[in-house]
């Protein structure tokens, strides 16, 4: 199979991430996977949800959007409240970044990472995750101090990537126009390039059998390994 970039199957789109992209959020990341670009901001909140005051841990949550201009058609700001789809992601990028945290080790604080997608050509959830995940190591480094706290908060690196079966090959990193027309999508998410928390796949046009989901998980683990690599350098390999 033929892609529409030339990469190999098992080939990551070029990854960049640019820190401190936004100087008023308390850690940010600007991430271009490709085409898709993604500004993921990390800032403190006053306080933890109300469901969580008096109970000594701390809370991670996040945002996603589409910007207007972000795909070929003009995306509507949703001003009346979070589409379903939206209101999907931010809870997946949300229970991915808590699985990085020792939540007691945060205290009773809290930590909201927005991420706005400027550019959408396939794994806009995907390309969240990672550049939300640097985004917050950095914004933990700024705000340990402030908050007196000495221990670890994260305790693992959070990665992840999009897969799929087009025209029968089983694919890494699917830009928009193989996603569109892909047998198989799914979405992985992994702890320290180990273990995986999230797995999110459909058959959209075909079934798929024990061994291509095989396939599937093998292109994303490795891949997701690549991209561990490059969230640590960007954090001084270390966890804060």
């Amino acid at each position: 199979m033929q892609r529409s970039d030339s990469r190999k199957r098992d080939e990551l789109r070029p990854i960049k991430m640019t820190p401190h992209f936004v100087s008023s959020a308390d850690g940010s990341v600007l991430i271009e996977m490709g085409k898709t670009r993604v500004l993921c901001n990390a800032t403190l909140l006053p306080e933890v949800p109300h469901w969580l005051k008096g109970k000594g841990r701390g809370w991670i949550t996040a945002e996603y959007a589409l910007m207007p201009q972000s795909t070929n058609q003009r995306v509507d700001r949703e001003r009346k409240g979070a589409s379903g789809r939206t209101q999907e992601i931010q809870r997946l990028v949300g229970r991915a970044l808590r699985g990085a945290a020792d939540l007691q080790a945060l205290g009773e604080n809290a930590v909201v990472v927005d991420c706005d997608v400027i550019e959408a050509d396939g794994g806009t959830r995907t390309a969240s995750i990672i550049g939300g995940f640097v985004a917050l190591g950095l914004a933990l480094q700024k705000i340990k101090p402030q908050l007196g706290i000495t221990q670890n908060i994260l305790k693992h690196t959070i990665t992840a990537i999009s897969v799929g079966i087009v025209q029968g090959t089983p694919c890494l990193d699917l830009c928009y126009e193989e996603d569109s027309a892909a047998d198989v999508d799914m979405n992985l998410v992994m702890q320290d390039a180990k273990s995986f928390i999230e797995i999110q796949g459909t058959g959209e046009h075909a079934a798929f059998s024990r061994n291509d989901l095989n396939a599937l998980l093998d292109l994303g683990e490795k891949a997701c390994t690549e991209i561990q690599k490059l969230q640590l350098e960007l954090l001084g390999n270390t966890l804060p």
